[in-house]
This record gives C-alpha cells, sequence and structure tokens, in this order.
C-alpha cells in the first residue's frame, strides 16, 4: 500500500482541494486562513497539494490562521517577513529540504517551535531533525486528532517558557539564558546542540528533582519515541563531557531510576 492510499485510509476521504491553490502558494504573500478562534499563527511547510489542502482547511476550522509554503525556498522568504507560533515541517521538500530549513532557521536564532510532519519514519530519520533542532516529530500517515493534540503540547510548552519570572537558570557556577538559549560555566560559553541544550535546559529547570528516563524521553524527544532507547544515556554523556565537573559534580545519576542534577 502507497503512502497516499494509507493516508487516505486513516484520514478519510475528507480532502478538499482548494481552487487555484498553485497561484496562491506560488505567491510571496502567505496564504491566510482561519475563523479566529484561536489566536495562534501556523506555517504549513509541505509541498503535497492533496496533504496541504487537507491540513489547511482542518486546521482552519479548528480556528488556527495558516500560512502555505510549499517549498523551503518558500518558507525561508515568509520566515524572514513574518512570525509564526508553530511550524508544521516536511523533510522531503524540492530544493531547499527540511532538515537544511531547520537548520537556516536555527541558526538564524529563530526558536518558533518545529513539527516535524513526514513519511521518513525511523529512528535514525526522527534523532537527526530533533539534533538539527526540531521540538517534536510526528511520522506520517498520522489521525487528525493525534496532530491537534501534539499542537496544543507545543503551545503548552512554549507558554510555560514564556511565563517564567527568570530567565536565568543556575546551579552552582552553570547558568542557562532560557532568552538567549546560552549555557555558560564561570562566564565561558558551553557548545550545546540543539538537543543536548533542550535536555541540560529540562534537568536544570527540574533542578533537585529525580527525573525518569521515560520523562526526559518525552519531553525532550516527543512523546512516540521509543522507550527501550539508550539515547537518554548517549546524550547525558554528551553533555557531561561538555560540563566541566572537576569543582562540583553537577548531573547525578539515580540508580535504576533517572538523572538529576542538584546543588
Amino acid at each position: 500500500m502507497n503512502f497516499k492510499r494509507a493516508f487516505q485510509i486513516i484520514i478519510g476521504y475528507s480532502y478538499i482541494m482548494l481552487k487555484n491553490l498553485d497561484f496562491l502558494s506560488s505567491t510571496r504573500i502567505p496564504i491566510f486562513m482561519g475563523n479566529f478562534r484561536n489566536s495562534m499563527n501556523i506555517l504549513l511547510v509541505e509541498d503535497d497539494q492533496r496533504i496541504s489542502s487537507f491540513l489547511l482547511k482542518g486546521l482552519s476550522e479548528a480556528g488556527y490562521t495558516m500560512t502555505l509554503a510549499d517549498s523551503g525556498e518558500k518558507a525561508r522568504e515568509i520566515l524572514h517577513t513574518y512570525d509564526f507560533d508553530i511550524i508544521l515541517m516536511d523533510i522531503m521538500l524540492p530544493g531547499l529540504d527540511g532538515m537544511q530549513l531547520t537548520q537556516i532557521i536555527r541558526f538564524k536564532g529563530n526558536y518558533t517551535p518545529i513539527l516535524v510532519l513526514s513519511a521518513l519514519n525511523s529512528p535514525d530519520d526522527k534523532i537527526k531533525m530533533l539534533d538539527l533542532g526540531a521540538d517534536d516529530y510526528l511520522s506520517k500517515p498520522f489521525h487528525f486528532e493525534e496532530l491537534i493534540s501534539r499542537i496544543k503540547a507545543l503551545t503548552r510548552r512554549n507558554k510555560l517558557s514564556y511565563q517564567k519570572e527568570d530567565n536565568q537558570l543556575s546551579c552552582g557556577n552553570i547558568t542557562v539564558d532560557t532568552d538567549l538559549h546560552k549555557v555558560t560555566q564561570n562566564d565561558k560559553e558551553i557548545e550545546f546542540s540543539p538537543t543536548e541544550y533542550k535536555l541540560f535546559t529540562f534537568l536544570m529547570e527540574n533542578k533537585n528533582k529525580v527525573l525518569s528516563r521515560t520523562q526526559i524521553l518525552h519531553n525532550v524527544w516527543g512523546i512516540d519515541f521509543d522507550s527501550s532507547t539508550n539515547v537518554v544515556d548517549v546524550y547525558i554523556s554528551y553533555v557531561r563531557n561538555k560540563i566541566d565537573e572537576s569543582e562540583q559534580k553537577i548531573i547525578h545519576t539515580v540508580k535504576g531510576t533517572g538523572y538529576l542534577i542538584k546543588d
């Protein structure tokens, strides 16, 4: 069974083709859709017209204001001018693909949450995109209700980060600036990958609290990640190797449970 057929089965035969979609998606001015029950603006980066039609209609009916880019290049142009609350992104795009686009977005200091929607569903594909800076990953085909739930979860997570009164997290001689996405130790910056930063920040936000591997997986790598993987332990070792713990041990292992950061 090919992907398009499988996707039809899961979401039903409710695709509605938008008139003049080719013309609208080719212009630099974004397509804005929505009934304005929800103030969230979402950028959809998807080149498959049938999928984008369904998502534009469904999400606009759910109250989101939608903008479509049918290529990575068009998405980059739109992001240069407009701000969004969430980016929904395919990987296999013409020209500039989703991996390259994610790198560009993060390199420019844009930390808008990115939810990947892709038919590539191997663990390696997921790990690579998350390492590049994506916040969540949903494999095609998917249920529309799950997509809505993922969007809401990312929204809650992002709102919590903005609601913090203090943008500084500290433990011993280490400080995390959550506005600048910068980690320093003794005033010297530590170069973390996006995933290492997310992992370390999650530990710092829960300082003096034991976090299980499952909790870490769900919060850093997404709720559908294989809980039998050792990716948490691997990335803990990456982080430890970049932190100087000669003066004070920062990350502690709780045998059989998980990890914690404590003063």
